[in-house]
């Protein structure tokens, strides 16, 4: 099982997913994308000058090259941008099942204007540098289910530079496209109904993107779960739920 993360975040935030799978017999792998590896409160004070050199497609081939050196293609968990490098993945092949939560479109579905107004810091074309979201901006996209105390604390624990390139990336870049009418291996898509930056509903929408109907592509909704729907109280409800679909598939 290959855990992939996210924007904002490094490895450091599948921990505890890969104890959890690990327990239930999964050999499990948690590699960091380009330029995320270490502490993330290391990161943040020495922010690496070739991390906005990353895009999306480096961190899609990344995982690819990761893949290749497996002793075979394994499922594959991702959260947030790296739903959208699970879909790229499944669509080369590359996994035998994907799970995306709360995950990124491909630039063929378009986001509501809530996925743009939180994002839209990260994107914007008139910045250069590593994008490193405030304690605010945290709370609001991550840490909504929380008090500000704990979502802090959250912070400290969390919280990486990012490149601005990976988000342009996805909407200028036609790699960033995903072709729903191929055939693929299973999909299950998890949405919180509380992420104030992919919320649920659009979640369901980009499932309901994938057209072939001999292949499996199913949703599920938690509700009162925020972006931080993998680390926040009761994420083992969504582990719990995913095995369960590895079992039924």
């Amino acid at each position: 099982m290959y855990f992939i993360h996210g924007l904002f975040v490094n490895n450091t935030s599948w921990s505890e997913w890969k104890a959890y799978f690990e327990a239930q017999g999964y050999t499990c792998y948690t590699p960091a994308n380009p330029y995320h590896e270490g502490n993330p409160a290391d990161l943040r004070a020495n922010i690496n000058p070739a991390l906005n050199t990353v895009g999306f497609e480096d961190v899609v081939m990344n995982s690819a090259n990761f893949i290749d050196t497996l002793p075979e293609k394994p499922i594959i968990i991702g959260h947030s941008l790296a739903g959208l490098v699970v879909q790229k993945l499944i669509e080369m092949d590359k996994a035998v099942a994907g799970i995306s939560i709360d995950g990124a479109p491909p630039k063929n579905v378009l986001p509501p204007f809530q996925t743009i107004k939180t994002v839209f810091p990260v994107v914007n074309f008139f910045r250069f540098s590593a994008f490193m979201g405030s304690k605010d901006w945290y709370h609001y996209a991550f840490f909504n289910n929380m008090t500000r105390a704990e979502s802090d604390k959250e912070f400290e624990k969390i919280a990486v530079p990012e490149s601005r390139k990976i988000a342009r990336d996805t909407l200028l870049k036609s790699f960033a496209n995903v072709d729903h009418k191929k055939s693929h291996n299973p999909l299950l898509f998890i949405g919180g109904e509380n992420d104030n930056i992919f919320p649920a509903s659009f979640t369901k929408r980009i499932a309901g993107a994938y057209k072939d109907k001999n292949s499996i592509t199913d949703f599920k909704s938690f509700a009162n779960r925020s972006h931080y729907i993998c680390g926040e109280k009761g994420w083992q409800e969504v582990a719990d739920h995913i095995l369960t679909w590895l079992a039924k598939i």
